[in-house]
């Protein structure tokens, strides 16, 4: 039975984290020294994680699957990351960027985790520019903000639209100052396979080399996650090909509970699908709703000439275009959140009133923007979007409309962990969009690289310590104990049996197979009927995965099929996961929207007196229905309404 203590400080929501820090244990200097961290991914989280615990006198092991920790998909998140600063002295202060938080997860998060996170939110600003970041600046030499959905003030800082990875070089910078100095073991290219319990708590991992294929045993007094989340469960989705979600299942299987595993978010501004050959999508920054305008004709029979390739965007006058999200909510317009943007640009197409050769497309149109501002002006803030885009569309968007339509983008669900970031296996941390812990059911644009760098810079420096604190005394392990040695041959086990199986069916075959049906019944709509069908497809494409699946060559040495194959294995399992838990959650909320539980405008209909919580779920073995557990979430600041954008 797992144990979801979430180990919340008391006092005012306001003084909890200041209480925390004024009353946890402290590890010494010299006891450090001691003491072995495992860090698990290079991204924002994992990457400030390691760095962290490097310059405060740990020794830390830090693992990424990747031949460069600068090659971690935080690079991807463009358009800027939230502080309450205020700068703009447009009303912003920690308690709105906390209250916008809650209010824009749909009242699915746990207050006090949010307001952390809001309040370390300007420490970390500090900390990036300090390193060297180049955030945007005003006029008068502060630096600049721009708006982003679900706020109605200015808290976006932003490097033109390159956010992500300026900040991932201000972190890896700070990484490899920490790995010169020798206490960060760096391991690229190299894959955490298993997690090594050891009475009863988190002691280690087993890693598997992806040039060699040998595995390799790890200890650590504490283990931490941060590998980000499980989108590409979906095959198409906007997440790197090698973002996967092995780590939080391998956790999963040794004891985590896995939270609201249904919440995935649905970004709204994606170039759409362009052929069933596609590996990947495209994410069109959120920033870009800042000024650009979304819209779709307002005549059907205008939106079936240009499916039809008889009329342009260009030749439809302003009265014939629907602007539709100004329409539905005048208070927000462009700017209301991802979920709401995403599912009003559906009903727009299911409707008829798509674009593009599928009709699957809405337009986001600068036009207006390029009349007031001036071509310069726009080329200034989003130019490398607009060179990307027209690079993989083969169309000029300062003349003609962006197309996008919604997609996969991030999961909001995760490794359950308390106020720590301690899953519910003692020794186990998870950092940044491996856990579930500050968007509630849909995050907020700009806030991943918020909660990243708050969970390796600011939290988990502080509540490692309150861990590690009780074992300064524990022995490092050789690797050499039994329970190293077991975990090993298991994991050699699995490899083995996916190699053996030698069927006619390749990975992306398999995976793509699992994607439609994600997409299709697991998607932006889901209803009763379609969850049922979907855990029954899921379970058929399991037993053909492992009698069908074709993995050619050989576990020595690199082997890009065997890596995909055994992370599929995992989506497999996560699927399953976020059906059972989509099908459970008979509500709509964020980014789980269940068809029966809409309002008669078509806004999501939250069930609070029977859903106000997160839903944990335990593993019970192979082939075995999980059991899910309930942690209660109370508001004690925070008033829970029905989220209104107009």
């Amino acid at each position: 039975m797992i144990n979801l203590d979430s180990k919340i400080p008391q006092g005012p929501v306001a003084e909890k984290w200041s209480n925390y820090k004024a009353n946890q244990k402290l590890v010494n200097p010299a006891n450090k020294r001691k003491l072995d961290i495992i860090v698990v991914g290079t991204g924002l989280a994992g990457a400030s994680a390691a760095a962290s615990f490097g310059e405060m006198g740990f020794n830390v092991k830090n693992f990424t699957i990747q031949d460069s920790p600068r090659r971690a998909h935080s690079i991807a998140a463009q358009g800027g990351i939230n502080a309450a600063k205020n700068y703009p002295n447009d009303g912003d202060s920690v308690h709105r960027l906390f209250y916008d938080t809650v209010k824009g997860g749909d009242y699915r998060a746990r207050e006090a985790n949010v307001h952390r996170l809001a309040e370390v939110s300007n420490d970390i600003i500090d900390q990036c520019v300090a390193q060297g970041v180049p955030f945007a600046r005003e006029y008068g030499g502060l630096l600049d903000n721009r708006s982003f959905g679900g706020a109605q003030v200015s808290r976006t800082f932003y490097a033109k639209g390159q956010t992500g990875q300026q900040l991932l070089i201000g972190a890896y910078q700070a990484l490899m100052r920490q790995v010169n100095a020798g206490t960060v073991d760096l391991h690229t290219r190299t894959e955490i396979v298993d997690i090594v319990m050891v009475d009863g708590k988190a002691r280690g991992v087993i890693a598997r080399d992806l040039v060699t294929g040998e595995f390799q045993r790890h200890f650590g007094h504490a283990v931490v996650l941060a590998t980000g989340g499980y989108g590409n469960a979906f095959f198409l989705s906007t997440n790197a090909m090698g973002s996967n979600g092995s780590a939080a299942i391998k956790a999963y299987q040794k004891g985590a509970a896995f939270a609201n595993p249904c919440f995935a978010q649905i970004h709204p501004t994606c170039i759409p699908v362009h052929g069933e050959f596609q590996s990947k999508l495209t994410l069109m920054s959120e920033s870009l709703r800042n000024d650009g305008r979304i819209w779709v004709p307002a005549k059907k029979e205008d939106a079936e000439a240009i499916r039809a390739g008889k009329l342009k965007p260009t030749e439809i006058a302003e009265e014939n275009r629907d602007y539709y999200l100004e329409r539905r909510y005048p208070a927000f317009g462009n700017l209301v959140p991802r979920d709401v943007a995403s599912r009003a640009a559906k009903e727009r197409c299911d409707a008829g009133f798509g674009v593009g050769t599928t009709g699957l497309a809405v337009y986001l149109d600068f036009k207006s923007s390029i009349e007031r501002l001036g071509e310069d002006a726009i080329r200034a803030r989003y130019g490398n979007l607009f060179q990307m885009y027209e690079k993989i569309v083969d169309d000029n968007p300062y003349e003609t409309p962006m197309m996008i339509y919604p997609a996969i983008h991030y999961t909001m669900g995760g490794i359950w962990v308390d106020y720590e970031l301690q899953t519910s296996v003692p020794g186990l941390f998870a950092a940044g969009e491996a856990n579930f812990s500050d968007h509630g059911a849909n995050r907020l644009g700009a806030s991943a690289l918020m909660q990243g760098l708050a969970d390796g810079y600011f939290v988990l420096p502080y509540t490692i310590q309150n861990y590690l604190a009780d074992d300064i005394s524990t022995p490092r392990m050789t690797g050499d104990e039994k329970e190293f040695v077991e975990a090993e041959k298991e994991a050699k086990e699995k490899f083995e049996k996916l190699l053996s199986i030698k069927g006619e069916r390749s990975v992306d075959n398999l995976h793509k197979e699992l994607g439609l049906v994600m997409w299709d019944f697991v998607g932006m709509a889901r209803n009763k009927e379609g969850l049922e069908q979907a855990i029954e497809k899921i379970a058929n494409i399991k037993k053909e995965f492992y009698s069908n699946v074709r993995i050619p060559g050989s576990g020595e040495g690199m082997n890009v099929e065997l890596e995909k194959a055994s992370r599929l294995a995992d989506f497999i399992d996560i699927g399953d996961l976020m059906a059972r838990d989509a099908l459970h959650r008979e509500e709509s909320c964020g980014g789980h929207f269940r068809e029966e539980y809409q309002t008669e405008e078509g806004e999501a209909l939250r069930q609070d007196d029977k859903f106000a919580y997160a839903g944990c779920w335990e593993y019970q073995g192979e082939d075995k229905a999980p059991v899910m557990h309930k942690e209660e979430l109370t508001f004690e600041v925070v008033k829970v309404a029905q989220r209104n954008y107009k």
